[in-house]
Parts: structure tokens; C-alpha cells; sequence
């Protein structure tokens, strides 16, 4: 994306940066004296499996260290401003005018109690870079441009008030609302469908062209770094292990590491079906309010099955999910258990059917108590369904551990000190000590990098097996369906477009919408992203804030 001349102006220089962790009462080196070079308007791409140290990478490129984290030595010098010994007045100054940052849980990044808009606002008027006037008016610019709905009036809602993905959405474009030099972008498409993931795509890299923007854009997503990249680099452990311009890097990696990181997301289960339907989702409408968000869906699934709903954000997926678990009472029909109705509300369900169904949630970082032990996490519904304590519990969550297939030592250790994947698996076990019939998977393998999502896929898959599990499996991750499928439900506006096994879905010809689902799932060649704007999905870009940026004089 950056030109030549581009890349004769350094930006940010970051060389043998050591970064400490502290745990176990004492520090550990997790990152081990790695390099990074960036120039104005550049991309470079930090992939690696979970823990390999991207995001420490990333936030140090800002000069800050998480809690718990030390820079411990090495050189980052910003634009000729060494952030190793500026204070951290001048280190604030840079921050959200200078360099911005994109989180991977928008969820957890915002701050519920204000509204999109004044968190939009408030580091560009804070900075003094735009009037309160002009930052609102060029906030809801923004919001068009990230293709949010309502642009005018979204701002005013509560982050709440709107989906994953929209909230994604709202925190790029906060991120570019200082028209900064260098943006980190971690993980920023992770809460994203694949439709909505293409525009944003897309005005992510019009804004880095036009803004003449550099950024480090951090993602387990192997196709997508390849459509936004110039250089890709590849850690593992804290070092680096290869790195390369991304069309050399895609067609010829030279670590096994790295081709093994390719080479992942290989499983391809046959679909099969059964006429024993454990649970029946019938001619269910469901609204908030007065808005009806589901329009009579009828979904059946199949005893020891999967059947994966996929959509994009705001499609009713999740909001099928939370009919089922008695969270939204529907309107009209009825979800059935054993051919049984279950009562609407959860309220009035027994202990009994609320142990049949369980959830997995999406956020395993805030689906947990950090302040409780993994042995309370598994414990409490050990407890609650089964009646059991003391050493009875102990036993169990030992069991259970060994099920997901971590170690005993994990028992006694807080959410803090577990990686994306053991959280996770965590949460799978939480779910499995109600021992129940069918568990909601709501795109449990969503944030987590391609060799965890492989190894949560097979464990599902063997749990599924070992105990007879029925899942109902939310996910915009195409190949997650071909992973663990059997039969595939397509949704838009509320509604079941398409549903049957899953080789039938995607064998052509596609209804047109199941046709821009498969079409809008990023490839592993460099081009692909045009291609899918030229087709018509890229969507909204930022031309017209483009053009204003130009006549308007920096107040750097």
C-alpha cells in the first residue's frame, strides 16, 4: 500500500526490545530482543499463535507496558522521539493524537457509562485538534464510513445499545478520528462477519492510503493480513522468527513455523443429519420492544449433531440463542426439548431444563469472574446442579480439567493468568459440568488464533463424541462450519434463509445472499480484497474525509 518514497521516511524504529513479565514471584523475558521497522503510510503484519507476544509488541510500539509488564531494555524511537526515555506527559501527548489503538474486545474497551459519540470525541477535542463542533461532525462521517447504521444518530447510543461488530466499528473509527501517524490495529475484524468485514477492510485501507497512515496490524487471521499488509512478520515465543514482504512471505515462507501456520484449519468433517431432533426452535417470533427481530424461524437439531447458524452481525443468531436459553421469551411459537415446550422464560424453567442447555460465550474474558479461581469457575455449577461438595467438587473439576486438557496446576490460577485458548477452554468446561445434553457455542473460536481455533475445534469434537453432545454453533467463520458442521442454518434480517446439511449449502448454484457469504470470505493470495470491492462488497470508504483532511492545516 505505501509507495516508495513513503518508505524512505522512517517512522518507528523499535530495536532488541526485551520486554518482562511477572509471574510465579519473579519476572520472565517474553520478549526477547526483536526488531520492527516502520515507515510513513507502511503496514506491517504481526501474526503468531496465541502468547507468541503481538499485542506486547504492539502496545510497546506506544512506549506502554501492560500490568504486570516491564520494557526491560532495547530501543523505540517514535518520529525521533525515544520513548524509552520520554516522560510520560510527552508519552500521554502522542497517545490518541499521534498513535491510536484498536482493541480486539471493543466490549471491554469502552466505557459503558458514556455514549459512542463522547467517546469518539474525546481524545481529538482533548488534544485540541478539532472544535467539539467539528469532531462531532466528522464522527458521524466516520461512522458512514464504517458502514454503521443510523450514522447520524448511533453516537448517541450506549455501547450496549449496539452489536459486537458495530462496536467494533465505532472504535476504528475512533482510532481515526486524530488522523494519527501510526494506528495499532490488533485484531480489529476478529467480532466481525465476513460481509461486514470486507467493508471495514476496505475503509481500513483507504484510510491508511489517503491518511498516508502507518500502521502494525496484528491478526491470527492469515488471509486478512494478507490483503492489508506490506510486510508480515512472524513471532513465536516471544521472538522473531521470519519476516518478508507479504507476496514473497505467502508464496514461499522459509520457517517450518510459519509453513505450519499455513497450513493449519485442515479439518473437513462430512455432514450427517438424524430425524431425532433433541430441540426444536418452532415458528419462533421474538422482538425488543416492539420491533420483532425474529420473523417466525423454525430451526430442528439433531441429536449429537451440530448445526451451525451463520449470518452476519445482526442477522439473529444470537438472539435465536437467547430464545433457547430463556433469555428472550418469543412472541409466538415455542422452543421444544424432547418434543416437550419448554416454558419461555427462564424464570420459569426447573433446575432440571436449565441443566439440559448450556452456553459458551464469544468473550471468554468476560464471560469469567477474574476475581475467582478456576476451581470456583468449574466448581459453582458442579455445586448448583448437582449437589455436591468439598472433595466430591474437587474431584470433579480435576476430572474436567483432564477432559479439556490442561493439568491440575491450572485449578488454583485467576483468568488473568491464562492465555486466549486455556480461557477458553475454561468456559468449555464450566459448560460441561452441568453435564448437559446440548451446549450453545456463540463464536467461541472467533478470538483466538488459527492453531488454538484447530485445537478448541477438535476438542469440541471429541467431547461431542465422548458424551453425545448436540451443538448449536454461531460463528461468521466459514471454515468453522466446514470444520465442525453437520448441517448449516443461513440467517438475515431475523429470518432462515437457507438451511439443510452442509455439503447441500454450499454446493452451487446459492441463493444470493448464502452466495455473498461464501464470496466475502478472505482468500490467502494478495488481491483478494480488491477483487471483492470491484464486485460491488467493499462498500463505503473515505474519500470525502479524505479530500477535508487535505485543506485542513495540522495543529501538530
Amino acid at each position: 500500500m505505501s509507495t516508495e518514497g513513503n518508505r524512505a521516511e522512517l517512522l518507528l524504529a523499535m530495536r532488541g526490545v526485551r520486554i518482562d513479565g511477572f509471574a510465579d514471584e519473579r519476572w520472565h523475558e517474553i520478549i526477547k530482543g526483536v526488531d520492527l521497522t516502520l515507515h510513513k503510510g507502511e503496514v506491517m503484519g504481526l501474526i503468531g499463535e496465541s502468547g507468541a507476544g503481538k499485542s506486547t509488541l504492539g502496545l510497546a510500539a506506544m512506549g506502554f507496558a501492560r500490568p504486570g509488564c516491564r520494557i526491560s531494555g532495547g530501543e523505540i524511537v517514535f518520529d525521533g522521539i525515544d520513548l524509552m526515555r520520554a516522560s510520560e506527559r510527552q508519552k500521554q501527548r502522542l497517545r490518541g493524537s499521534r498513535i491510536a489503538y484498536v482493541a480486539q474486545s471493543a466490549a471491554a474497551a469502552f466505557n459503558p457509562a458514556h455514549t459512542l459519540l463522547d467517546q469518539t470525541l474525546e481524545a481529538t477535542v482533548r488534544h485540541g485538534l478539532r472544535s467539539r463542533e467539528e469532531a462531532e461532525r466528522d464522527a458521524r462521517a466516520l461512522y458512514a464510513a464504517m458502514d454503521l447504521p443510523d450514522p447520524d444518530t448511533i453516537g448517541d447510543r450506549f455501547p450496549h445499545q449496539v452489536s459486537g461488530g458495530q462496536l467494533q466499528r465505532a472504535m476504528t473509527a475512533m482510532a481515526m478520528a486524530s488522523r494519527p501517524d501510526l494506528i495499532i490495529f490488533d485484531e480489529p475484524t476478529t467480532a466481525l462477519d465476513v460481509t461486514t468485514q470486507v467493508n471495514v477492510l476496505a475503509a481500513i485501507r483507504k484510510a491508511v492510503k489517503e491518511f498516508d497512515t502507518a500502521a502494525i496490524y496484528i491478526t491470527h487471521d492469515l488471509a486478512v493480513v494478507a490483503q492489508m499488509a506490506d510486510r508480515i512478520k512472524v513471532l513465536r515465543y516471544g521472538e522473531e522468527v521470519e519476516e518478508a514482504p507479504t507476496g514473497e512471505m505467502l508464496s514461499n515462507p522459509r520457517h517450518p513455523y510459519t509453513r505450519s501456520l499455513w497450513a493449519v484449519r485442515s479439518i473437513r468433517k462430512p455432514g450427517e443429519t438424524s430425524a431425532d431432533r433433541v430441540l426444536e426452535i418452532d415458528r419462533v417470533t421474538a422482538a425488543y420492544g416492539t420491533v420483532d427481530v425474529l420473523h417466525n424461524i423454525s430451526i430442528g437439531l439433531p441429536r449429537g449433531k451440530t448445526v451451525a447458524l451463520v449470518g452476519e452481525s445482526g442477522s439473529g443468531k444470537s438472539t435465536a440463542a437467547r430464545v433457547v436459553t430463556g433469555l428472550l421469551p418469543p412472541r409466538r411459537g415455542e422452543v421444544r426439548f424432547d418434543g416437550v415446550a419448554l416454558p419461555a422464560d427462564l424464570k420459569g424453567r426447573t433446575k432440571e431444563q436449565k441443566r439440559r442447555i448450556q452456553m459458551i460465550y464469544q468473550m471468554a474474558d468476560t464471560a469469567m469472574n477474574p476475581r475467582q479461581t478456576v476451581r470456583e469457575i468449574i466448581g459453582r455449577p458442579i455445586a448448583f446442579y448437582h449437589g455436591l461438595r468439598g472433595r466430591e467438587v474437587e474431584r470433579r473439576v480435576e476430572r474436567l480439567l483432564e477432559q479439556i486438557e490442561l493439568d491440575g496446576s491450572f485449578a488454583d490460577r485467576l483468568p488473568g493468568e491464562l492465555s486466549g485458548g486455556q480461557k477458553q477452554r475454561i468456559c468449555i468446561a464450566r459448560a460441561l459440568a452441568a453435564e448437559p445434553e446440548v451446549i450453545i457455542c456463540d463464536e467461541v473460536t472467533s478470538a483466538l488464533d488459527q492453531i488454538v481455533q484447530e485445537g478448541i475445534l477438535k476438542l469440541l469434537m471429541r467431547l461431542q463424541k465422548d458424551h453425545g453432545l448436540s451443538y448449536i454453533f454461531i460463528t461468521h467463520d466459514i471454515a468453522t462450519v466446514e470444520a465442525i458442521a453437520d448441517e448449516v442454518v443461513v440467517m438475515l434480517q431475523g429470518r432462515v434463509v437457507e438451511q439443510g446439511l452442509k455439503e447441500e449449502i454450499f454446493a452451487p448454484p446459492h441463493p444470493e445472499y448464502t452466495e455473498l457469504l461464501l464470496s466475502s470470505v478472505p482468500e490467502m493470495e494478495a488481491g483478494w480484497l480488491e477483487r471483492a470491492i470491484a464486485r460491488g462488497e467493499g462498500g463505503r470508504v473515505l474519500d470525502r474525509l479524505a479530500e477535508g483532511d487535505r485543506e485542513r492545516p495540522s495543529p501538530r
